[in-house]
Order: C-alpha cells, then structure tokens, then sequence
C-alpha cells in the first residue's frame, strides 16, 4: 500500500524535489497535470511556463529571462470569458477570449487546458531526476 498525500506550495523548487505529480492551479481552476519530470521540462500551459520562470537558480550564466505577466489576476466572482487565463497569457488568441478550454491530455499522462496546449512549445525550469 502507498502513502498519498497533498502538498499545497508556492515554491516549485521544493515541489519538484517532493512529488511524484503536479497540479497547477489558475484562479480555483487546475490548469496543468503531469508528472513532475514532464512538467517541469515540458510545461503545456503559459501559466505553468510563467510560473517555472521565476524559480530562482543557483547559477551565475545567463538564463531564460523572466516572464512577468501582465494584467491582474481574473476574479473569481467574476471571471473572464473563456479561458481564465487570457488577459494576461502572451500567447492568446480569438479562441481564448470566446470559448472554456478543456480540460485534455495531450501526451501519456499530461493534462492541460489550453486551447494551445498542443501546439505551443514552452520553456521549462529544470530536468527532474
């Protein structure tokens, strides 16, 4: 029998170091699953790309550049049409403003929901061993 547990963090260095899986999260709404090798080297969400961005490296030689997002985090009381997130995602389209995305696994065991989660090639934070 295997231990399960929930471990709610905003420091994905440790998230990375401690789970087998990773949800991410958007305004009350999972955004991204996988596990957590996939998706810290293959992000499918902008969210999830913004968000391994700003993980801190210990390393002095240039790096990705951090992605700051614009705009203010949808309200939940009041959401914006379509997707949560298109306000402020770099990558949005007409779609994105007019219709939900779905919530579809777009490789073994990856889940995302993003219009573009099949097409867009994201940046990830780091290889997880």
């Amino acid at each position: 029998m295997g231990l399960t547990y929930l471990f709610v963090a905003h420091d994905l260095s440790v998230v990375a170091h401690i789970s087998d899986r990773v949800a991410v999260m958007y305004v009350g709404q999972i955004v991204e699953l996988a596990p957590t090798a996939e998706l810290f080297t293959h992000p499918k969400h902008p969210y999830t790309e913004a968000l391994m961005s700003a993980i801190p490296r210990p390393d002095p030689r240039p790096r990705e550049k951090r992605i700051l997002l614009r705009g203010e985090v949808a309200n939940p009381a009041n959401p914006p049409s379509g997707c949560y997130f298109h306000p402020r995602c770099m990558y949005a389209r007409d779609i994105c403003s007019a219709e939900e995305p779905v919530f579809e696994e777009v490789a073994p065991g990856h889940y995302v929901k993003c219009h573009l989660g099949r097409e867009l090639s994201l940046t990830g934070a780091i290889v997880v061993a």
